[in-house]
């Protein structure tokens, strides 16, 4: 399972530069959601896929019972979809105070019209 998680991993970072490279702004944007959303199954991924109990102790346990769940990583992966949520409202404010002001998604036309 982990393999084909790797594989999915590189797939989508592979789509997210893909669409980074474009010329429309819109699809850079897309490949920075994608981008993120990589990047957090990466981190789940190396972090091990393994189901287990959340690590709580029982009442006069030194140490938890069975395998437990680590929390750093789903810690981590929540920090940055908020972060990444707030990146993207930013980023879509931003297009389209861009395109009210130039009047095109072009990268290429938007570079012209700095007079």
């Amino acid at each position: 399972m982990e393999s084909l998680m790797a594989y999915v991993v590189g797939i989508l970072f592979a789509a997210a530069i893909y669409m980074m490279l474009r010329r429309s702004i819109v699809k850079l944007v897309i490949g920075l959601m994608i981008l993120s959303n990589a990047a957090n199954l990466l981190i789940f991924v190396v972090s091990g896929m393994t189901r287990g109990a959340p690590p709580l102790l029982p009442e006069g346990a030194d140490a938890p019972l069975g395998i437990v769940a680590d929390p750093l990583p789903q810690a981590l992966i929540l920090t940055a979809i908020v972060i990444a949520f707030g990146v993207l409202a930013f980023a879509v404010v931003l297009i389209r105070r861009a395109y009210e002001v130039v009047g095109t998604d072009d990268l290429d036309q938007m570079k012209d019209t700095d007079t």
